[in-house]
């Protein structure tokens, strides 16, 4: 493409992306581009193609083939994209379109028994999104496809899902081998402390009405929303952390689930419960077999398997009483009735699988370790993939940019036989089987729906590298081009180059693997390069030039404040402003800006994976307030500015938190405390960001080393609660935990 001294409509240059690697034979392919932070995707009976976007579209393309989408609904208004919540689940009728329906959940922008719009896309302080909470709540709905072939009526079937902080929120659709329609959702509970109802219990969970913070051992709101099916009768049973099989036209539980007897809807709904986030589920095909991936809190991932989805056992995975296969420490820690008796009862169903946050999942792969959250759950079926995929468990890990294979053993997946399948995704957030069995997964961060083929033949196409040196300066410009840095996978095979250097779409300007051309006129070019391997396999990339400075470059936008040298505390207000410039348009109006704040959420290791957290579109200036997060983590502010042609310019400034050090001693020494959800003992220091809450107990009674003696708590040196909140101050503190000794005269 050339873009010419004046006048002209240009498509932005953005860099390209690494391109994600699959397994020897097989492709990865763009099935569809330039989405909007696409969360999921559907294939019709029919061959249409339905794909959700997080702020609440749904869109249709006819098939695979269209390239041009038609939106099918507009949800944006009742949807809260905010943080991670939005609009996150897609099915279709299997009877499609006979049966003319589509179904979606989403982020409900309304209080419980409220309605839409609430807060709109963002969350105001007060309340503060991770201070007292924007309350929202879920559901699903049945759209319903009118002649034009797009939605003409919503016809709710459930809402619920009380949500006080802003993840874990609605999650997966699916339907079941018996015409059913399968619902998740999470716990809407604090990601950065043990919440268990604490701070102001706005869904009112007993045993105290909303407005009342709740405390230990008798609280039942937070993260234990999702044990509520076990709490006493006539106590509301809740959707968070379930699963539910419901009537697809009514929403209504179905005959046959574990609690269809109840009097509670809600109860009559589920058959499955105890998960955090089981944002991604499938069917094992063939079968009643419903695996759902469950995203951890600090350590581990799991994969969870309901036996038969249509009997009458209901699964209780535990969470958040247990993370994995062990004791989550920091409910554990708080001594919590409803964790207490099932320590003590059982009940619990263990994980069919998982994987540690600081551990590889397969030995070899390239994915990072540290943050990590299960994000796709699809099953091989009816493909042409080679006889080892048959019946594999594909599983994704959005924070670790990878998707794995759980090959079989016997027929059933197996974690000895894993394998890694697709690395170097950005951001998949879905995966499904697609026409001709092949898999697809949604890649969140670049827009697009990939398709990964078995094209078969041993041959493999060569990659495709092109440099210019230089790159840009005055017309006229001679520049040295090299293609020398493509390769073939292939041992043996030899390429052959084929350029279009004067950007005209014919690659006929010359074959040389390092060519020379001089651009005359002030241009902007982007040179091709297309290799052929010796059997014919082709690869195309293209390298900008840039002679002279052509009108229609990409807009100039500058980050006036914050500056990158600000640090922050929780609750602080950030102001920023910023302004850009465009060679053809001048100074660009505050129209033309936009403005994205993010959480970059990173591990021990430095691997770090993004959370999107509020856009202001339209706007030179404003301000936030730094939200709540574990450490470490860090802000990031994106200006995105636009010019009249539609070209884009984005520049990003990081900002890092005010971090303190807090430090935990006890008396006697080398008991164990417990601070979020990791318990250690005495003495030990955590680094926080000034102004977060962390939730701290005081494990009681315990046995103490050297001599193993047991120990009751009896008081915290600053005062408060055995369990309790604290906010973390500008300046590092110390934290003590006093102990009495259990003997006979008093006893614990």
């Amino acid at each position: 493409m050339i873009v010419p001294l004046a006048g002209a409509l240009a498509v932005a240059v953005a860099t390209a992306a690494p391109a994600a690697a699959v397994p020897t034979g097989f492709a990865d392919t763009v099935a569809i581009g330039g989405l909007t932070s696409p969360t999921a995707a559907a294939f019709a009976p029919d061959g249409r193609v339905f794909v959700a976007e997080k702020s609440g579209l749904v869109k249709v393309f006819d098939s695979l083939a269209d390239p041009t989408a038609t939106v099918f609904a507009d949800l944006r208004t009742q949807t809260q994209d905010f943080w991670d919540r939005g609009l996150l689940g897609l099915a279709v009728d299997p009877a499609f379109p006979a049966r003319p329906y589509v179904y979606v959940s989403y982020t409900l922008d309304a209080e419980p028994g409220g309605t839409a719009p609430r807060w709109g896309d963002t969350c105001p302080t007060p309340p503060g999104a991770t201070d007292q909470g924007c309350v929202v709540t879920g559901r699903v709905s049945q759209l319903t496809m009118g002649p034009a072939g797009t939605a003409v009526s919503e016809k709710p079937l459930v809402t619920g899902w009380c949500q006080q902080f802003p993840s874990h929120s609605i999650g997966a659709l699916a339907f079941g081998p018996d015409g059913a329609l399968y619902a998740g959702g999470g716990d809407g509970a604090s990601f950065n402390f043990a919440d268990y109802g604490q701070v102001g219990n706005p869904c009112a969970d007993p045993p105290s009405p909303a407005g009342t913070n709740l405390t230990p051992p008798a609280a039942e709101g937070g993260a234990l929303r999702s044990q509520s099916p076990r709490r006493a009768a006539g106590q509301p049973v809740l959707l968070n952390g379930a699963l539910l099989r419901i009537d697809p036209d009514t929403g209504a539980g179905l005959p046959g689930n574990p609690f269809a007897s109840s009097a509670d809807a809600n109860a009559r709904r589920v058959i499955a419960y105890g998960s955090r986030n089981q944002f991604r589920f499938g069917f094992r095909p063939g079968t009643s077999e419903l695996w759902a991936g469950d995203v951890g809190w600090n350590t581990w991932e799991e994969i969870n398997r309901v036996a038969d989805a249509g009997d009458g056992v209901a699964e209780n995975f535990g969470w958040p009483c247990f993370e994995g296969t062990g004791r989550q420490a920091g409910y554990d820690g708080a001594n919590l009735d409803r964790c207490e008796s099932l320590y003590s009862a059982g009940g619990q169903t263990a994980p069919y699988y998982t994987y540690n946050h600081s551990a590889k999942v397969v030995a070899t792969d390239p994915c990072p370790t540290g943050g990590s959250s299960i994000s796709g759950i699809a099953f091989e079926a009816g493909s042409n993939y080679p006889a080892e995929y048959a019946g594999a468990l594909f599983f994704a890990d959005s924070s670790r940019g990878c998707i794995w294979a759980m090959q079989t053993v016997a027929g059933q997946p197996s974690p000895s036989k894993l394998v890694p399948f697709v690395t170097g995704v950005n951001t998949p957030v879905q995966l499904l089987t697609g026409p001709g069995g092949d898999l697809f997964y949604v890649a969140l961060g670049t827009g697009e729906l990939h398709r990964v083929s078995y094209p078969g033949g041993t041959n493999r196409p060569p990659v495709a590298v092109a440099t210019a040196t230089p790159s840009s300066g005055p017309a006229p410009l001679t520049v040295q081009f090299d293609g020398t840095g493509s390769t073939d996978p292939d041992a043996g095979d030899t390429l052959s180059y084929a350029w279009d250097l004067d950007a005209d779409g014919a690659y006929d300007d010359s074959t040389d693997p390092r060519p020379t051309w001089t651009y005359t006129t002030a241009a902007a070019v982007d040179a091709g390069l297309r290799v052929t391997d010796s059997h014919g396999a082709t690869a195309v990339t293209t390298v900008r030039v840039t002679a002279g400075n052509p009108a229609g470059l990409d807009p100039v936008p500058v980050i006036d404040t914050p500056s990158p040298a600000l640090t922050w505390s929780v609750g602080q207000t950030v102001a920023f402003s910023g302004h850009a410039t465009d060679a053809q348009d001048g100074a660009l109006p505050p129209s033309a800006l936009s403005w994205r704040l993010a959480i970059r959420h990173c591990a021990a290791n430095g691997t770090c994976h993004t959370h999107n957290v509020q856009d202001f579109p339209g706007i030179a200036a404003g301000s936030f307030v730094a939200p709540d997060h574990e450490y470490p983590s860090y802000l990031q502010l994106t200006l995105t500015a636009t010019d009249s042609t539609g070209r884009t310019g984005s520049t990003t400034v990081d900002l890092q938190p005010k971090t303190v050090t807090l430090n935990f001693t006890s008396n006697p020494s080398q008991a164990m405390l417990t601070v979020g959800g990791t318990e250690q003992r005495t003495p030990f220091s955590r680094t926080v960001i000034a102004g977060s809450t962390n939730s701290i107990s005081a494990n009681s009674p315990q046995n103490v080393p050297p001599l193993n003696l047991k120990y009751a708590f009896t008081s915290w040196a600053h005062g408060g609660a055995r369990t309790q909140n604290i906010v973390a101050p500008a300046t590092g503190a110390t934290y003590q935990a006093n102990y009495r000794l259990c003997w006979l005269l008093q006893p614990c």
